[in-house]
């Protein structure tokens, strides 16, 4: 198995300074047969991912813990864990994301889960990475809202955004994760992209409704740091071909 890659964190701030875009590959173990992953894994060794994420809304399977083995043995990718909750959390990671869910107002994924799960990341050799998490309206309903029940923030409202972003660095988050949601028909809007970038310093994340190449190459423009993919690589494994 691979040792651990270190200090991912860093290494996000390093290609933030010098320009560099990242692209990271959303995994969610509900959605992956094991049988198939040796397939799986051979495209993303061929995509331009430089990390891959691995969690979801909701976690029913058990395969977590292989599916992070195999990642590890199998990719020279950071391998971070994007949890929905404190039971998605393993060893074999090379970093968490430690979630707070900023445009929400419900106390479990404000501080709730973080505080059970605080004693855990305790006793392993994990690296956790504090990001201010915040759900934007996409014109469907997604999983991550109807789970942690709370409304996403109007795609509208920048105003509101931009506070919630600031408010998150403020308070010591290392990352923003600016969220339409798995499945969402819009992606967040290119103008709330370029607000945010250009009035906070941390690193940007953003996901959800990019469905093609021109989407990912719209969000760096905006100003995205790192952009997610998840279903759209799902559903076409030649995304990147395309």
């Amino acid at each position: 198995m691979q040792q651990k890659i270190p200090n991912i964190y860093e290494q996000i701030i390093q290609a933030k300074s010098n320009g560099q875009k990242l692209l990271a590959i959303l995994l969610d173990p509900d959605k992956i047969a094991l049988e198939n992953i040796e397939n799986l894994l051979l495209k993303i060794n061929q995509s331009p991912a430089t990390h891959i994420f691995v969690g979801g809304s909701v976690v029913q399977t058990t395969i977590l813990e292989e599916l992070i083995a195999q990642l590890k043995q199998k990719t020279n990718l950071p391998v971070v864990i994007f949890p929905g909750d404190p039971s998605q959390i393993s060893p074999q990671a090379d970093a968490i994301l430690f979630l707070s869910l900023l445009s929400g107002r419900n106390p479990d994924y404000l501080i709730e889960y973080q505080v059970q799960a605080a004693p855990i990341l305790k006793k392993m050799n994990l690296e956790v990475i504090s990001t201010g998490y915040i759900l934007i309206e996409s014109g469907n309903e997604t999983a991550v809202a109807r789970v942690s029940k709370t409304q996403p923030l109007n795609r509208e409202n920048l105003d509101l955004v931009l506070a919630t972003s600031q408010a998150g660095e403020m308070l010591g988050n290392k990352l923003i994760y600016l969220e339409a949601g798995s499945g969402a028909k819009q992606a967040v809007p290119f103008k709330m992209i370029q607000l945010i970038s250009q009035s906070v310093k941390i690193p940007i994340i953003v996901g959800g409704g990019i469905v093609d190449l021109q989407g990912i190459q719209n969000a760096y423009k905006a100003g995205a740091d790192l952009v997610v993919i998840g279903t759209a690589f799902e559903n076409n494994s030649r995304f990147f071909e395309s």
